[in-house]
C-alpha cells in the first residue's frame, strides 16, 4: 500500500517503513507527525484519488532526526569587464521521518 501526501507545497510518494526528508519543524527525535492532506491511497485494488485530497485518509509519521542538513549548493555571479564577483553558498535544512502507517 502506498500514498501519496502533499506538504509544503512538494507531493511525497510513500510506503510503510520508507524514510524521507520533509521541510524542518520544530519538534523532537521520536514525535509523531501526522500528514492530513493525501491526494491518492493506493495498493490493494481500486486507488482512491481525492479532489483534491482524500477524506478521512492520513498517514502517521516518527521523526528520525530532528533536523538534517542537505548537501551544500554553490553558487557564483560575475559582471564580465568589470572586477565583479560573488560567492554564495547554502544548506537547506529538513527534517527527516519514518512512515509508520497510512490509513484511508
Amino acid at each position: 500500500m502506498y500514498a501519496i501526501i502533499q506538504d509544503g507545497g512538494h507531493q511525497y510518494r510513500v510506503e510503510t517503513g520508507r524514510r524521507l526528508r520533509v521541510e524542518v519543524r520544530e519538534t523532537e527525535d521520536g514525535a509523531t507527525l501526522t500528514f492530513d492532506k493525501v491526494c491518492l491511497v493506493a495498493g490493494e485494488g481500486d486507488a482512491q484519488v481525492g479532489t483534491p485530497f482524500v477524506d478521512g485518509a492520513s498517514v502517521e509519521a516518527k521523526v528520525t532526526k530532528a533536523e538534517v542538513k542537505g548537501e551544500k549548493i554553490n553558487a557564483h555571479t560575475f559582471q564580465r569587464r568589470k572586477g565583479t564577483h560573488r560567492r554564495w553558498g547554502h544548506r537547506q535544512r529538513y527534517t527527516e521521518v519514518e512512515i509508520t502507517a497510512i490509513s484511508g
